[in-house]
């Protein structure tokens, strides 16, 4: 429960922050916070055809963005801040992480089969941050960036299942994965990793 609510939180700020970025107002910077914290885990939710979804099961989690977001606008808005796009590296790396790890034990526990568990495990990660930039009106950084997200996910998913088979309590299973995605992810990101990109 800790490690989902510092997922959401930590997404719903990369979410916000783009908001900010693109100058929405109030009811724009909610919205974009939302689709981000919760649009991985939701759509994870409809695959595996769980009822509620997690965001309904604790509703608390939609005050906090909503509070997130008055915060936002009252004190960070007065202080004239501006954000830039390399603001968004951490909370959207703590966030892949965290939703990564999490998504796969999720899938694991509904019996799913490991390239599968694998699999809803990243699209609970990046799906959030999809819904992001098609809404704020730009190309998925997820495809576009060329720097290695959905499959630094992917490598350490692998992980979680790795955890499971050796029978780890299922806290050490998550921190370990996700902590291992996020430290990948910054050291692909601040080393310049690239992947193949489309030539003509």
């Amino acid at each position: 429960m800790m490690f989902e609510g510092v997922g959401i939180i930590t997404f719903a700020v990369s979410g916000l922050i783009e908001a900010a970025r693109k100058k929405l107002d109030f009811v724009g910077m909610a919205m974009v916070a939302a689709l981000t914290a919760f649009g991985g885990g939701t759509l994870r939710d409809i695959l595996l055809d769980r009822r509620p979804f997690f965001w309904v099961q604790n509703v608390n989690w939609i005050y906090g963005i909503l509070g997130l977001c008055v915060f936002a606008m009252l004190f960070l808005r007065g202080r004239h801040l501006e954000f830039t796009e390399r603001a968004i590296l951490w909370p959207d790396a703590i966030g892949l992480g965290i939703f990564t790890a999490g998504g796969t034990q999720v899938a694991l526990a509904e019996h799913m089969p490991a390239i599968v568990a694998v699999i809803l495990g990243v699209l609970t990660a990046v799906f959030g941050g999809v819904l992001r930039d098609i809404v704020v009106n730009q190309i998925p950084r997820a495809f576009s960036d060329h720097q290695p997200y959905s499959v630094v996910g992917f490598t350490g998913a692998w992980l979680v299942l790795l955890g499971d088979s050796l029978n780890w309590p299922s806290l050490l299973t998550l921190g370990v994965s996700a902590g291992f995605i996020v430290a990948l992810r910054m050291i692909a990101v601040y080393r310049g990793w690239r992947l193949p990109a489309w030539k003509i």
